[in-house]
């Protein structure tokens, strides 16, 4: 047995391994755990106007997994049932691959993802950190209203998505699919309802910043 496998990881320990996951999420491509959605769907024609439009939506999109990263890592980092902890790692290991399903969908367009991103991460982190330490059913009412709001965005960038676009198409409603299967879950594990609002102030922060990651 190795002398690492006896070592007690302490909080300093906790906080550069968490750090490090911020600046890989950011700055580096991740593995994805499962296919490209887009892989088997042929690459339409596009105006640049659609290749404008769809590269904008995606880097919302972008923006808001970036988010939704950091929102689990926070939330997990103060949630105090174990077995909530590896659901909310298993989540965000479907937003990693929504994560990297965005950024190779914003390079096949041509474009990059929101320069804001490390703001958007930094503010989630401590939005998950907040939801979490005021106890584990708040924590997952939080998780399951974001991404009710999240799958209502979704639902908006299908219909706004040039009809031709169907690589991005496919990639959305994968995402769409992934984000209801995880607000059920939080519900199934005992999620409180927020208080309208909470909801609203949500909405509201979700609106500042699907407006400026659209354009910067």
């Amino acid at each position: 047995m190795k002398k690492d496998d006896f070592r007690q990881y302490n909080l300093a320990d906790t906080v550069i391994g968490h750090i490090d996951k911020a600046l890989n999420n950011i700055f580096c491509p991740q593995t994805a755990y499962r296919a490209y959605p887009a892989e088997q769907v042929g690459e339409d024609s596009l105006s640049a106007e659609q290749k404008k439009k769809a590269a904008g939506l995606m880097r919302v999109n972008h923006a808001g997994e970036m988010a939704a990263q950091a929102l689990y890592h926070g939330q997990a980092l103060i949630a105090r049932d174990p077995t909530l902890k590896d659901k909310l790692q298993q989540a965000s290991d479907e937003e990693v691959d929504h994560l990297n399903w965005c950024r190779t969908r914003l390079q096949e367009l041509g474009e990059q993802p929101s320069k804001l991103d490390p703001l958007w991460y930094v503010g989630s982190f401590a939005i998950g950190m907040a939801a979490g330490a005021v106890g584990d059913r708040w924590n997952l009412g939080f998780l399951a209203e974001t991404e009710y709001q999240v799958v209502s965005h979704l639902e908006g960038h299908l219909q706004n998505l040039p009809e031709e676009d169907k690589r991005s198409r496919a990639i959305v409603e994968q995402m769409k699919t992934d984000e209801l299967g995880h607000a059920h879950l939080a519900e199934d594990l005992g999620a409180a309802k927020l208080p309208n609002v909470v909801k609203s102030g949500m909405k509201l922060t979700s609106k500042v910043m699907t407006g400026l990651s659209e354009k910067i």
